[in-house]
């Protein structure tokens, strides 16, 4: 009965301790991690990485399969992007947190080299984000439905 009773302590001390460390890691408080957008049919459309620099958020496409084109550029981009490696580009820039959103950004559509305005929010208690690129004002924009994927490098 001893043992019953100190491995049943022990296995709740470990779960105090192990929970958690799990929902840290998930960060589900912030957009940070592995993401993948859905086109307006709700289809899988590739993978972006957000990441937190100096508290700024940006968002770089991942490779999403062995299969996909390394050298494919972006040959529509303008500035410092021109001809860039699609793998890899820096696509999402400069958005801050600000009452519970993520704005004052700028998103590139690889495909036609443009440049949007865009802010991000997180719902369904962070598996979800809304990415709205706009012109100007969030009226003359699109939403988009970004859902959070488990990361092979955590």
């Amino acid at each position: 009965m001893r043992i019953f009773a100190a491995l049943a302590a022990l296995l709740i001390v470990s779960s105090a301790v192990t929970l958690p460390v799990h929902a840290a890691g998930a960060r589900l408080d912030s957009p940070a991690g592995l993401w993948q957008p859905l086109d307006s049919s709700g289809k899988p459309e590739g993978l972006i990485r957000i990441f937190e620099v100096n508290g700024l958020y940006y968002g770089r496409i991942e490779p999403a399969s062995p299969t996909d084109d390394r050298n494919a550029r972006c040959t529509h981009c303008t500035g410092k992007r021109h001809n860039q490696p699609i793998i890899g580009l820096v696509i999402m820039r400069h958005l801050k947190p600000k009452n519970g959103e993520y704005v004052d950004g700028d998103i590139l559509d690889p495909n036609t080299g443009h440049v949007y305005d865009c802010s991000l929010r997180l719902t369904d208690g962070g598996h979800k984000l809304i990415m709205r690129g706009f012109f100007g004002i969030s009226l003359f924009g699109r939403s988009q439905t970004w859902l959070r994927v488990a990361d092979p490098k955590r």
